[in-house]
């Protein structure tokens, strides 16, 4: 799920410039002046914390806010093959914000794409999760963000080589991937189970990093949850479909919601850029829509086989060798948490043995664990997490691919031995 929006890379090809970064920028200077007034004081205080409820939903602080920086004032830097681009200033100062705009403004962005001024929105920017949201709630996320600290701090212009600067190319894009429209609810589900869509597929636009990217950087629509790369970020987004990965078809609902709601389960923990949505977002949501998610997830129809990932291979004999080595450094390093056995001791410490994320096609993940540890995210349900540490200082390219090799095919695990050149290839990735 993150979830965070910043995540379309593929074929360098015009129209691909379309998918890469959240972009809700204040366009023309006209003097709209409007909010989301409610009728009384009482009410607009209740509006205001609702929109601050959807607003953690949507995990807007994620991208809007950079580490150390005001809430909401953007400025966020993305690194792609394009140039650099910037998260724009979303607090209600009226030079550099959203101040401005009006409540249909607002709605307009997240429901069609189109900024203020009508400008062409890059789908980065959720929009085709974000049509789904209701009009009502999109106008009480409008009201928080009026209420928040003004910030008068300039949206730093994006640096775009020619023509992906040129937003009009978008028209091509939109009109093959999106189509607008609000969420609607399927009568023959429950309304546990149509909350939990509305969320997942709407405010949280799970499917941006959960669904593979085509070569024009839309989505592809047959892969709805099969997995993904996330470029920027250099991890991988495991399929929700296949048991392969993590296919939550064996999983019992209270293990899915424990997971969104404190990050760890007796399944396993999150790590990397899921556990900056359970703490920014998820951690702050009701018990009763955590479920609900869990229970839509839960029906996500499974399939067999998990979705082909580019994985370079070593030879049996290297492989043999690698998974060999693997076992003294798992034994010096990784046994006194994981256990000799590889069953660890869930939560605090999760079992390596049978577990999807281990073994799956792409060996991004657990290379980059072993290269720069990590922790789950601190949370209300387990407020003192456990954590990895980093081994990218204590070990080689080899010995790092040989222990990852061990894992996934120890202990009646399926995976297949890893390169060093991934591990090379990975440890320079950014760690966020």
């Amino acid at each position: 799920m993150k979830r965070k929006s910043l995540f379309a890379l593929s074929a360098v090809i015009v129209v691909a410039a379309a998918a890469l970064v959240p972009v809700l920028w204040s366009g023309g200077d006209n003097l709209h002046n409007g909010s989301a007034m409610a009728a009384t004081p009482a009410d607009q205080a209740a509006l205001i914390k609702k929109g601050e409820y959807l607003a953690r939903a949507g995990d807007c602080i994620a991208c809007h806010t950079v580490r150390g920086g005001k809430q909401f004032a953007g400025g966020l830097p993305m690194a792609t093959p394009f140039g650099t681009m910037f998260t724009p200033n979303i607090t209600p100062d009226d030079q550099y914000g959203i101040g401005k705009w009006t409540q249909d403004d607002f709605y307009r962005a997240m429901h069609t794409g189109r900024s203020k001024d009508g400008s062409l929105l890059y789908p980065g920017f959720p929009f085709t999760s974000y049509t789904k949201v209701t009009r009502a709630d999109s106008d009480a996320i409008y009201a928080y963000l009026r209420s928040v600290t003004p910030v008068n701090v300039a949206s730093r212009p994006h640096e775009l080589k020619f023509p992906f600067n040129q937003r009009n190319m978008l028209i091509g894009w939109r009109t093959l991937f999106f189509r607008e429209g609000e969420y609607k609810a399927d009568p023959t589900k429950s309304v546990e189970w149509n909350r939990g869509a509305y969320l997942i597929e709407g405010l949280g636009h799970c499917g941006m990093c959960h669904t593979s990217i085509n070569a024009m950087g839309g989505p592809v629509s047959s892969a709805a949850f099969a997995g993904g790369l996330i470029p920027l970020q250099n991890w991988y987004a495991p399929s929700l479909t296949s048991n392969k990965e993590a296919g939550l078809g064996d999983w019992e609902t209270k293990d899915i919601a424990d997971l969104l709601k404190n990050g760890v389960s007796n399944r396993g923990a999150v790590f990397g850029p899921m556990a900056e949505v359970v703490h920014n977002s998820l951690q702050y949501m009701s018990d009763a829509d955590i479920n609900a998610m869990a229970t839509y997830l839960k029906t996500i129809p499974q399939k067999s086989e998990a979705p082909e990932s580019l994985q370079l291979e070593t030879s049996e004999k290297f492989g043999g060798e690698l998974l060999k080595q693997g076992q003294k450094i798992y034994a010096d390093n990784c046994a006194k948490c994981h256990a000799e056995n590889g069953l660890g001791m869930p939560p605090s410490f999760p079992p390596l043995a049978n577990n999807q994320s281990i073994q799956m096609p792409s060996a991004v993940n657990p290379i980059r664990m072993v290269l720069n540890g990590g922790y789950p995210p601190s949370t209300e349900g387990n407020p003192h997490p456990y954590g990895m540490p980093p081994f990218a200082q204590a070990l080689s390219n080899t010995e790092v691919a040989a222990v990852v090799t061990y894992i996934r095919m120890s202990w009646g695990n399926h995976g297949t031995a890893v390169s060093p050149q991934q591990v090379s290839d990975l440890r320079s990735a950014p760690l966020d």
